[in-house]
């Protein structure tokens, strides 16, 4: 397996004084790295690696620096036995690439790019990189750049593979993890990633638990192993936390400020104490021999990963060095006379141990509910920096051989990770890390910054209204800050009354204070925090809903919805569902204050149109809006509401083009709701309802819609109808049997008037709403009516025996008693019925559909069309299906088999209209011969 590659640094062509080449030997948190020096005027600088020992080489991993970045780095190897003399002048490098770095701004140079490079194996003994060219940003105008470190990773060659002399293994190829497909390493503490973060003698404790594991492992100690793994994971996190340590302390060192530098250094020694003593390190390690408490389940490691302790603020050391002090029992577990000194020894040290943990429990004791993080003071270098950096674009390196005769190089696996500098680097993110809560409860304005000219320029009204103290709660880094000051400003405005004459006239007037108020919560909207948001919305209801009526003038009123508004708007279309949704509540909630109704300042904003490039959830959240507002406050005639006929029916249509489904359904129900009112401009806004619109599944459902709301609005209008006909009609009584017998029904159960019933029966309209059929149904109700007064009054004169034949289904009628030619009239003419094409039997043309594949003898030769629901013969379905006619019939609606045109059936009234009127069935032959017979 590959393991970390030893080497030492033997040449540079130049280097800063105070970050020398040798800074690359060593790897650790408190690193500095290479740099080239200031305003050399080199164009390449070249550093010369020198393996301890001869090695294969498989990975080449390079950490550049945040700012200080070359452009590309190239890899030379060079191979040369001991017995050969070696020196930079005379040794010859084969060339294997070159790496080209990213410059860094897309994390604003906030992160440090790792470039993990995987070679074919490789003899070696020397590495030189040649940087060239420099990246230049705000921070590295002079051209210099650095290098923060080189890790090596191969395995040692022995004494025959060095006797061979050859410098490629062509036939070999790096160990590869099965699990991961990753190059296998000896130890995790080999790689880059892990021993630039985790402090050095956490390293060492880890490289001894992975020795364990392993004869753990092969002496099939399983609960053993795993104890062993649970405690490296553990030791590594606080490897990390003890490694920003240490950083802390270098940088206390660099300042003077030895003070500090001393409770950093009792800090590392008491955290590392303590957590070696919770996690059983040193029975863990069996130093003393195997221990048969090793294999047996502990409440450590039982529940998995084990707790690790809270680490010691400064404060808690402080306080803890103070009583050692005063105590002169106890003693600090790191001796003043002693500078540096080993953990093992510390902690086989029991009377150290004791005092160790005496000091831990008093600093625990001190700040047991509080968050264990330390006081920094800010590094001026940096900006500030985030902990989650994204990854950086990726770069394609190069490969090209100087030397064709050479044998061919090649590597693989380019691998690039940002890797964050907050471990490696006392940027602002770090130390606000390291703060702890002790410190901001003794001094609350501690971290509360101070405005600047140009905010205090911004907020000069609410501070004169508010306070300063107040606004800076408002512009604070904090967020905790921030919502305190929210809940002061909503406190302010609940508690404020309505100003009278006799009030004070140095008070802030309720115009200065709304407009105060809505700049500060205009800064409060767009705030990242979910919390911050939650209280600045609330403030904004309380703002509008209690404080704003009877007090603040209309102008005011507009100006600071004018503010609000467009950024709550924009948070309605934000993706997360409770943002938008409590975003949605708030903008309705403005739009139900009195004076913002009045002037309609909310509705026209929402009933802009929908463009079809229109974010879905923002287009959604709008069209919800714009329809809740039409059910609370209703269609209004105003032209400057937004919400009449023409703007609501404008963005509705606008909102069923758009991509969206969801946003398509929202739109139809506004325009269902302007049909109730206005169905003819919607219908002008919408294509022709014809054949060809039809097919677009959209208009099809959005027309089945309107279908129904004819449908009931045309029944509302029948049942009117009949009942002002009908008290009318109660004062003529029938002086005749045959007027009392004038309803019969047909064998399909619809009912058909007699020779005078067209009067009320027949009233509906089609799909398309003419009004020819409108102004037939008022003249066949007046023609109805008059022919009852001539019957009441002709019967006086007439003699009531006179035998009369009438037919029940169109109301053909004729003088006499003969029979025949009531069933002549059946056969021949009659316009209700008709033949069926392969029995002749004559029957209703309503039921001849039915008649064709449920009872008729050839019924088996028929199938009912899944979309017409005509009946058509079995050979004839294909091309039925390919004719125009064939279509989805409407909702509520027959098919007439012999013209294919949709009947509507309100009643009888459908099929009486469709067969009898002048424009009625084209294809109904009998109604010819009626007219011809006449």
């Amino acid at each position: 397996m590959a393991k970390k590659i030893p080497f030492n640094v033997v040449f540079a062509t130049d280097e800063d004084a105070a970050f020398p080449a040798s800074e690359l030997n060593n790897h650790g948190p408190t690193v500095h790295g290479w740099r080239s020096a200031v305003d050399s005027g080199l164009s390449t600088h070249d550093i010369i690696f020198r393996f301890q020992q001869p090695a294969k080489i498989y990975r080449i991993q390079l950490l550049a620096h945040q700012y200080l970045i070359p452009e590309k780095i190239e890899l030379w190897l060079h191979y040369s036995p001991k017995s050969l003399p070696s020196t930079p002048s005379s040794q010859y490098f084969d060339f294997l690439g070159f790496v080209a770095l990213a410059d860094n701004a897309n994390t604003n140079h906030k992160s440090r790019e790792l470039q993990s490079v995987t070679v074919t194996p490789r003899r070696g003994t020397h590495l030189k990189l040649r940087l060239s060219g420099a990246h230049c940003n705000e921070y590295s105008k002079s051209g210099q750049i650095a290098l923060m470190a080189v890790n090596v990773l191969g395995e040692d060659l022995d004494a025959i593979a060095i006797s061979m002399g050859e410098e490629q293994l062509p036939s070999e190829s790096p160990p590869v993890d099965t699990a991961t497909g990753e190059l296998a390493l000896a130890s995790l503490c080999d790689d880059l990633l892990f021993s630039m973060y985790v402090e050095e003698s956490i390293v060492q404790h880890i490289r001894e638990l992975e020795q364990r594991k392993l004869q753990a492992v092969s002496s099939e100690r399983f609960e053993y192993a795993r104890k062993l793994k649970l405690c490296m994971t553990a030791l590594r996190t606080a490897g990390e936390r003890l490694g920003r340590y240490a950083l802390a302390k270098r940088q206390a060192v660099q300042q003077e400020d030895f003070s500090a530098a001393k409770l950093r250094k009792e800090q590392i020694e008491m955290y590392r104490a303590c957590v070696l003593k919770q996690l059983n390190v040193q029975q863990l390690l069996e130093s003393d021999g195997m221990l048969s408490q090793n294999d047996q389940s502990c409440e450590t490691y039982a529940a998995g990963k084990p707790n690790l302790p809270p680490a010691p603020s400064l404060q808690d050391v402080a306080q803890a060095l103070s009583d050692a002090h005063l105590n002169p029992s106890t003693k600090l577990s790191s001796s003043v006379s002693q500078d540096e000194k080993p953990v093992n020894e510390v902690s086989g040290s029991s009377s150290n141990a004791e005092s160790v943990g005496a000091l831990v429990a008093s600093a625990a004791a001190l700040h047991l509910h509080a968050k264990s993080h330390d006081e920094l003071p800010q590094s001026p270098r940096l900006p500030m920096a985030s902990r989650h950096s994204s990854p950086m674009s990726s770069r394609q390196g190069s490969l090209r051989r100087r030397n064709k005769s050479a044998p061919r190089n090649s590597y693989e696996d380019y691998e690039e990770r940002a890797i964050p500098t907050l471990r490696h680097s006392n940027t602002n993110e770090f130390l606000r890390e390291c703060q702890g809560n002790a410190l901001l409860e003794a001094d609350p304005n501690r971290s509360r910054s101070r405005l600047n000219d140009r905010e205090r320029r911004q907020a000069a009204l609410p501070i004169l209204v508010f306070g300063s103290e107040l606004v800076e709660q408002f512009y604070s880094r904090q967020f905790q800050d921030r919502e305190d000051g929210l809940m002061r400003l909503r406190n302010f405005l609940k508690e404020q009354e309505v100003p009278s004459e006799e009030s004070n006239e140095h008070a802030a007037s309720p115009n200065k204070v709304a407009r105060s108020a809505a700049l500060l919560l205009h800064r409060a909207v767009r705030d990242a925090v979910y919390s911050v948001f939650n209280q600045a919305t609330e403030t904004v209801r309380v703002l509008f809903l209690e404080y704003v009526p009877g007090r603040v003038s209309p102008n005011e009123v507009a100006r600071c919805v004018d503010r609000l508004l467009p950024e709550l708007l924009a948070k309605s279309g934000d993706p997360s569902a409770r943002l938008h949704t409590l975003a949605q509540h708030t903008i309705l909630s403005i739009a139900a204050c009195p004076q913002v109704a009045e002037q309609h300042l909310v509705a026209p904003a929402l009933s802009r149109s929908v463009g079809s490039g229109t974010h879905q959830r923002l287009a959604m959240s709008r069209l919800q809006m714009l329809e809740q507002l039409v059910h609370t406050q209703g269609i209004s005639t105003d032209k400057h509401s937004g919400l009449t006929c023409r703007a609501l029916s404008d963005c509705g249509c606008s909102g069923i083009h758009h991509p969206a489904e969801p946003v398509r359904k929202v739109a139809e129900r506004i325009l269902l709701l302007v049909y109730k009112v206005n169905p003819r401009l919607v219908r002008k806004q919408l294509p022709p309802d014809d054949d060809i619109t039809r097919r677009n599944l959209l208009y099809r459902q959005l027309f089945t819609e309107f279908d129904k709301l004819d449908l009931e609005r045309k029944q509302e209008l029948l049942e009117a109808n009949k009942y002002s006909s009908g008290n009318e009609a109660d004062s003529l009584q029938p002086t005749t049997s045959a007027d009392a017998s004038r309803l019969l029904k047909s064998k399909s159960g619809q009912v058909f008037g007699g020779s005078t019933g067209i009067g009320t029966d027949n009233g509906y309209v089609s799909c398309n709403g003419k009004q020819q059929y409108n102004e037939q149904l008022k003249r066949s109700m007046l023609s109805a009516s008059n022919s009852r007064k001539g019957s009441v009054s002709n019967s006086e004169s007439t003699d009531d025996t006179t035998p009369k034949i009438s037919c029940p289904f169109c109301g053909w009628c004729c003088l006499g008693s003969d029979t025949s030619q009531l069933d002549r009239h059946y056969w021949k003419t009659c316009p209700f019925l008709t033949k069926c094409p392969q029995c002749s039997q004559v029957l209703e043309v309503a039921a001849l559909n039915y008649h064709l594949t449920m009872e008729c003898d050839a019924k088996d030769n028929y199938v009912v069309c899944t979309r017409c629901t005509e009946s058509v013969h079995k050979q004839l379905y294909e091309l039925h299906q390919m004719e125009d006619f064939c279509r989805e019939l409407k909702t509520g609606a027959a098919r007439c088999p012999l013209c294919h045109d949709d009947v509507n059936l309100p009643l009888d009234g459908g099929w009486k209209l469709h067969l009898l009127s002048a424009g009625g069935c084209p294809g109904n032959i009998r109604k010819r011969n009626l007219k011809k017979s006449n």
